[in-house]
């Protein structure tokens, strides 16, 4: 058995390529789909199968292109309402891909169309198992993601747990687990870093795995869940549609410092925070190629919305457009590299925790806003910041002064610069971004406060 995993961290998802006597199936695959093309060219076999454990949310996927590319079918569970041409698998079904078996199960619980997939090679290769977003390293999916078709997240938990006690617990210890996503996602709650392990392993170490009824794993999996990033519907229900090929979508072109000053959309700085905090375009939001910035860029920006990329090089423009395409913004407008812009700079003081600290003690006008998620802050955060998420900064922004002095932390410094743009296009004049976050914070061994009540 040929067997790669591809690991794609800024989305934290992982796709997997299975290769026999020369033939093939990719599983999840991401948008960018050549990569799997050249794999099977370098093993000499064919793409036969193209497969999707469900409808992902939180990605689109080229399914649709690598099957017309390479003449593969499109693999879904039953209940996938697919709208191009589709294999559809039931309980029990089996496909072969050379000398593999692959075995699906129906697995309902994080989407009602999930399936899991058991691969059965030839004498010596371990069994392995694709769960998707059904079985995760140290997690389970969660249940709350599809409230729009008719399901509470109850009746998804109680799917979920029959999902995994009547289709996958029952196998041997041994059998490998190849989940979808991994530590990072917002498709769980707590994934592990680790990209696989084996079902004795998360049997006896995955909380959601441990002897409990149905109420209590559906209260359980239901709880403490971050909110539904507002791209997620819309990416689940493109997958289902089918995307256009990468190649088919418009380049940006160049714009001049005029065309950006005067830009009708979002202007999109994709620079390290350091370098958007010395100098950056007025009123352009930072989101850094260096963290989970497709992520943040599905959750912060609507779908749809006209975007310029703002870079420091032509191959960090040509990355930011592809990684936004994976999560479905398509309307990348033009670009501007920084060095080409002759405007007049805004900056955001960098500063250090330290100096922060030592400002909290002594001014009373300062605000000191915390951007971490609830769970985050509610771990130990510096004292007097005011927790209000990243996802609803924009929402809640009335419970600050535009006026006064706005300190911004997160856990290592990518988020807060991310929220200074976010506070600026409101407004907001006297900025500063905390250096090394609640991290470094602690690591100095600053003042540290655990809260008394959530953020609501």
């Amino acid at each position: 058995m040929k067997f790669k995993q591809f690991y794609l961290g800024c989305l934290s998802h992982a796709s997997y390529y299975l290769g026999s006597n020369g033939e093939a199936a990719v599983i999840d695959p991401q948008r960018d789909v050549q990569q799997y093309i050249d794999e099977a060219e370098a093993n000499g076999q064919k793409i036969k199968y193209v497969i999707e454990t469900h409808s992902h949310a939180d990605f689109v996927s080229g399914h649709v292109e690598l099957a017309e590319r390479t003449g593969a079918e499109i693999v879904y569970g039953q209940r996938a309402n697919t709208q191009f041409p589709t294999h559809k698998v039931k309980d029990g079904d089996e496909l072969m891909v050379g000398d593999i078996t692959l075995k699906f199960f129906e697995t309902p619980g994080h989407t009602p169309e999930g399936i899991t997939i058991l691969a059965a090679g030839t004498e010596g290769d371990p069994n392995k198992l694709f769960t998707g977003d059904t079985l995760f390293i140290g997690d389970v999916g969660r249940p709350d993601l599809i409230g729009s078709k008719g399901f509470t997240a109850e009746q998804m938990g109680g799917m979920l747990y029959d999902s995994l006690h009547e289709k996958i617990l029952p196998m041997p210890d041994e059998t490998e687990v190849y989940p979808a996503h991994g530590a990072g996602s917002l498709c769980g709650k707590s994934l592990s870093k680790e990209t696989w392990s084996t079902l004795g392993n998360q049997r006896q170490f995955n909380y959601a795995l441990q002897p409990m009824s149905k109420e209590e794993f559906v209260k359980l999996v239901a709880a403490d869940q971050p909110e539904v990033p507002a791209y997620f519907p819309k990416s689940a229900a493109k997958n289902l549609q089918g995307s256009a090929p990468l190649s088919d979508l418009a380049k940006p072109k160049e714009l001049s410092t005029t065309e950006i000053d005067n830009f009708d959309g979002v202007v999109l700085d994709v620079r390290k925070n350091s370098e958007y905090g010395a100098g950056h375009i007025p009123n352009s939001v930072n989101i850094g190629l260096g963290g989970q910035f497709a992520t943040w860029a599905g959750t912060l920006i609507p779908i749809g919305t006209a975007l310029a990329v703002t870079a420091g090089t032509q191959e960090q423009v040509d990355e930011a457009v592809m990684r936004l395409a994976r999560v479905g913004h398509e309307n990348v407008i033009g670009y501007i590299l920084i060095d080409v812009y002759k405007g007049r700079m805004k900056t955001v003081e960098q500063i250090s925790v330290e100096e922060v600290s030592e400002i909290t003690r002594n001014s009373e006008d300062m605000q000191f806003v915390d951007v971490r998620r609830i769970g985050e802050y509610n771990g130990g955060h510096a004292l007097r910041s005011l927790n209000i998420p990243l996802d609803k900064l924009e929402r809640d922004i009335e419970k600050l002064d535009p006026t006064a002095p706005t300190y911004v932390i997160c856990q290592g410094g990518y988020r807060s610069s991310i929220g200074t743009g976010i506070l600026e296009n409101a407004g907001f004049q006297k900025l500063y971004n905390v250096t090394g976050g609640t991290a470094a914070w602690i690591k100095a061994g600053l003042e540290t406060e655990i809260p008394k009540a959530n953020y609501a």
